[in-house]
């Protein structure tokens, strides 16, 4: 196996052109969304959105276990406690800052890409592994899809874009699934929006020669579309999905998050007693996590329940740095990832005691807009 980050192929359609591929090479941390990998993905997304000859795009993870469990909150931990010993020096949250921005621009670009990019979002699908996957054109499911923004089980709170795409769900859903975590199966993300195929796994070489035989007409980018649309038709296998976890119990999901405020939310999800493992495991992850993070949670699909998707990552930015600055990341980090002791520390004991003044501080701008690192992001413009 090679050491590179991402391997790069090309497949070679009938008619002359070629599919890129594009394979997340981390397998032993679950494809751990690098700097590294971030970089030399959107690096080859720009040239091939300008490749004629490239007809499609297809992003997957190696190995058997996940697509991409997250972003690389390991080396995000270590700059945080090595610049620890340096603040005042000019290097306060440099890494943090780099990397963030260069995940949600290449998030964003996956959002706006003008050729079809289809995610094959088999095994584990989580945190940043999500970000690459929610703006794809096609987002492929298998029976093994396990997706989930678990932030608040490290302190940070749902980014790479949540901050927009949780409001576009049924109303409540999305703030359920930021505060507790909440695991979904491949229906779950078919019904919620987060998925628009069903493939059966073992099919996986089958659907990639279907595409390299698919009629891309004039390369015009409804032709695209259409022929690889035409593939997942021949593909698309729903009745095999596993049965639905969220659906089933949505009004109860509404009901639960139909709240004023994230301690009031909290403390019904807490105190709820329907008898049910999906919410059970739900509630044990909401009590173990970050209090700060609750709030955060609630607080960004509050203020990007209208705004653009450029202008929700433009303000996870400035919060996810001033959440490695002043926030419970490097503890949570810790706890999980680091000395695995699952006994965080976080500075606050429980929702209630989290004050607005906290909250204002890791939401006050370290840019202007006219200094922003994203401010070339368009602004305003639908996606999607």
């Amino acid at each position: 196996m090679t050491d590179l980050a991402v391997i790069f192929d090309e497949l070679p359609t009938r008619d002359g052109g070629r599919v890129g591929i594009a394979t997340l090479n981390a397998p032993k941390s679950l494809n751990a969304l690098s700097l590294d990998m971030a970089r030399q993905l959107d690096a080859k997304l720009q040239a091939w959105a300008v490749d004629r000859s490239i007809v499609a795009v297809w992003l997957e993870g190696s190995g058997e276990k996940a697509f991409c469990a997250g972003g690389d909150v390991v080396a995000l931990y270590r700059s945080m406690t090595e610049e620890g010993e340096n603040r005042g020096a000019g290097r306060d949250s440099l890494f943090a800052e780099t990397y963030f921005t260069t995940e949600y621009r290449l998030d964003y670009r996956i959002h706006r890409y003008p050729k079809p990019i289809l995610v094959w979002g088999d095994g584990i699908v989580m945190g940043g592994g999500l970000g690459l996957m929610a703006g794809a054109s096609r987002r492929l499911v298998t029976e093994t899809t396990l997706i989930a923004m678990p932030e608040i089980t490290i302190g940070l709170y749902p980014d790479i874009g949540a901050s927009w795409f949780l409001n576009r769900m049924p109303p409540g859903v999305g703030a359920y699934l930021g505060l507790t975590g909440a695991q979904l199966n491949a229906r779950d993300a078919l019904d919620l929006g987060l998925a628009d195929h069903f493939v059966p796994r073992e099919r996986r070489s089958e659907l990639l020669e279907a595409l390299g035989a698919a009629d891309y007409g004039t390369r015009s980018r409804r032709d695209l579309q259409a022929g690889v649309q035409s593939v997942l038709d021949e593909f698309e296998a729903r009745r095999q999905a596993p049965a639905a976890q969220v659906w089933p119990l949505l009004d109860h999901v509404q009901a639960l998050t139909a709240q004023i405020d994230a301690p009031a939310a909290v403390r019904r999800i807490l105190a709820d007693a329907r008898d049910d493992a999906w919410l059970a495991a739900n509630r044990k992850r909401l009590e173990a996590g970050s209090p700060l993070s609750a709030h955060l949670v609630w607080r960004m699909l509050e203020r990007h329940r209208h705004t653009s998707l450029a202008d929700a990552f433009r303000d996870e930015l400035n919060l996810s740095v001033q959440c490695c600055r002043r926030g419970d990341v490097a503890e949570g980090v810790r706890a999980l990832l680091i000395d695995k002791d699952r006994n965080p520390k976080w500075q606050h004991a429980s929702v209630d005691d989290v004050p607005e003044a906290d909250l204002q501080a890791l939401l006050e701008p370290l840019w202007s807009a006219e200094e922003h690192p994203l401010r070339d992001l368009d602004c305003g413009e639908r996606v999607r």
